[in-house]
């Protein structure tokens, strides 16, 4: 069975774990701190960085966008839709999801990594700028929740996921139809509940 070396805060390894979990493709989830740098981890991925998919033959797959892919092909397009159109809808959703998941990252790091006198909150602002940014264009238009998602819509749920447990309270003001579109998916699909990063 392929592993997973993952973290439960980490949104890409949450988007990852919904898409394996929705495409019906069992992987073995392995635990990892990317701050011990573990062997393990370092070995599947010189650049030490979650989340990684370990085939059977000992192959590795990282980024989180490398790996959907996959997914996407063992489960015979489940995760993307065949239609041209509607797959690059899925893609550019899913890539302004990590998108966001980036910049995010990037203030969290800023504020756990340097000492408080030397945070430049320019910086934290210019990232703030553009989460809220591409926040209020999804908030203005959410993606419709039908039957059959796509990893666009899961990689926005791990997003939404983590802005809640790093930035809550934050994010959420005057972007209620996004708020709901978390609830709605939650609904629809409560499977997926427990991949939500945490």
């Amino acid at each position: 069975m392929p592993k997973l070396l993952y973290a439960s805060t980490s949104p890409y390894s949450s988007k990852v774990r919904m898409a394996a979990a929705y495409a019906g493709i069992a992987i073995d989830l392995v635990p990892v701190k990317t701050e011990d740098k573990p062997a393990e981890l370092i070995s599947a991925n010189p650049l030490g960085k979650i989340p990684v998919l370990v085939l059977e033959d000992g192959r590795t797959i990282h980024d989180s966008r490398a790996i959907t892919q996959h997914l996407n092909r063992l489960s015979k397009n489940v995760l993307f839709p065949r239609n041209p159109d509607k797959r690059l809808e899925a893609e550019v959703l899913e890539a302004l999801a990590d998108g966001i998941c980036d910049c995010a990252l990037s203030m969290v790091y800023e504020r756990r990594t340097r000492p408080d006198a030397m945070v430049y909150q320019p910086w934290l602002d210019r990232q703030w700028a553009k989460i809220t940014a591409a926040l209020d264009l999804l908030n203005a238009n959410p993606p419709k929740l039908p039957k059959k998602i796509t990893a666009g819509q899961v990689a926005l749920r791990a997003t939404l996921g983590y802005l809640a447990l790093r930035f809550g309270g934050q994010w959420e003001k005057g972007r209620g139809r996004l708020v709901r579109w978390a609830t709605r998916f939650d609904e629809k699909f409560p499977e997926l509940k427990g991949c939500v990063p945490g």
